[in-house]
């Protein structure tokens, strides 16, 4: 595969290219590495989107375990990504519940300012 179809997964999940995907290319690209990234790329295509999940199911449980290791960032983006891929905001609300439970109050307020976030970005 070559970076625009990279890009292309990217913008079909999220929307578009996160940064954190575009300085992975810039970096492999200036290291000749582009081999690596496209057994990275690869990778994660076999791993999370020929699973046995569907992909609202997977971007739930993306935004679930990121929001448990308190990654902002990446949990921002997947919980966007669950909502386009068709979660409803309930289901987002059942992963910041169960956050609560298994993180405590700091994981079940950062899944709660996310969602936030992502109903607002559906607005616009």
């Amino acid at each position: 595969m070559n970076p625009e179809d990279f890009r292309k997964n990217y913008r079909d999940l999220f929307g578009f290219v996160p940064d954190a995907i575009e300085d992975r290319l810039a970096v492999g690209k200036a290291a000749d590495r582009m081999d690596a990234i496209g057994a990275i790329e690869a990778w994660r295509e076999e791993l999370l989107h020929r699973n046995a999940l569907d992909r609202k199911t997977q971007q739930l449980v993306h935004f679930a375990l990121l929001v448990g290791a308190g990654q902002e960032r990446p949990a921002r983006l997947h919980a966007s990504a669950a909502l386009k891929a068709g979660a409803s905001v309930r289901d987002l609300f059942g992963v910041a519940e169960t956050a609560a439970v298994t993180g405590g109050m700091p994981a079940f307020s950062l899944a709660i300012a996310l969602i936030s976030d992502a109903m607002k970005a559906l607005e616009n």
